[in-house]
């Protein structure tokens, strides 16, 4: 309700691909967001992301990093967004979220996390396109011999290393197309936001923020959704990953999860910018999620 179709206004798309702007108001804040809808019988989507040194796990990249409008000039996709996290140590390059394309890993999940002095484990959100059809968001986890597994709910206890056995109902992991980031916002038609047990509060989950997700309807339409933050419009301060949660599920969204945010979220409908991006201008990221 209140979602306005601007599709018109970035030129010449698919016909199974809409763009809609927010209202003025969304969970009560005044915002700024924009989602782009594809009907998923007709479009596909795909992922840009660096690749991970080959020898083990590890999370550094010889890749560069690349804005979202130097991944359009490579690959003219209709929509891109920013997708996973990542991190500089000096001038080497990590990436710490998942990516697979066309069945190949290009990156895992990080499988750790620092809070308050003390080492977490935590199985961590993925949003995947099974080899057999089919979207979903889960949990993955991927252990020092590279054994990688899925799990339908989150560890109760992250700081408890996930197994084959822990979460229950694990199983080997497998994907045609993912990208990971977190926490998961909504898992079989429910709300989790689940960031306390992914250890995501690097991210101000609580706190008012520029954010980017992902998630499916139940009629097989994929949503892609960014909102400004930070003041770059007078009085948009942005969202909480819960806000997110709440929006996509009004949406219709029964899978979704939250990528990365706060400077690094954008979308370029036909290259051009939706939101004001809160950096000035837009950043450098390891990877991107694209509709076409």
């Amino acid at each position: 309700s209140g979602w306005t179709d601007v599709t018109k206004a970035f030129g010449t798309l698919p016909s199974y691909i809409r763009i809609l702007r927010s209202p003025s108001q969304l969970a009560g804040k005044k915002a700024v967001a924009y989602i782009a809808e594809a009907d998923m019988n007709q479009a596909q989507w795909d992922i840009w992301s660096v690749k991970i040194k080959s020898g083990g796990l590890t999370e550094q990249t010889d890749d560069n990093f690349m804005t979202p409008s130097e991944v359009y000039a490579v690959d003219k996709c209709p929509v891109i967004i920013n997708g996973g996290y990542f991190y500089w140590s000096g001038s080497n390059r990590y990436t710490a979220s998942l990516a697979v394309r066309n069945s190949e890993m290009l990156a895992y999940n990080i499988g750790y996390e620092y809070y308050e002095n003390k080492q977490y484990l935590p199985a961590r959100a993925v949003f995947r396109e099974s080899s057999k059809g089919g979207y979903d968001a889960c949990w993955t986890y991927v252990n020092w011999d590279l054994t990688h597994y899925m799990y339908p709910t989150p560890s109760d206890n992250p700081a408890q290393k996930p197994s084959a056995t822990y979460p229950a109902g694990g199983e080997k992991f497998e994907a045609k197309t993912a990208i990971g980031g977190g926490p998961v916002l909504i898992n079989d038609g429910k709300k989790v936001n689940s960031y306390v047990k992914e250890v995501f509060y690097g991210i101000n989950p609580t706190t008012d923020q520029p954010r980017t997700a992902i998630g499916i309807t139940g009629e097989g339409r994929m949503i892609l959704f960014v909102c400004e933050g930070r003041e770059m419009t007078a009085g948009v301060k942005g969202l909480t990953t819960g806000d997110v949660a709440d929006v996509l599920l009004e949406l219709g969204c029964v899978e979704a999860i939250n990528l990365d945010g706060g400077g690094s979220s954008c979308m370029l409908v036909n290259g051009k910018e939706t939101i004001k991006v809160s950096d000035g201008s837009q950043r450098s990221v390891a990877s991107t999620v694209m509709l076409k």
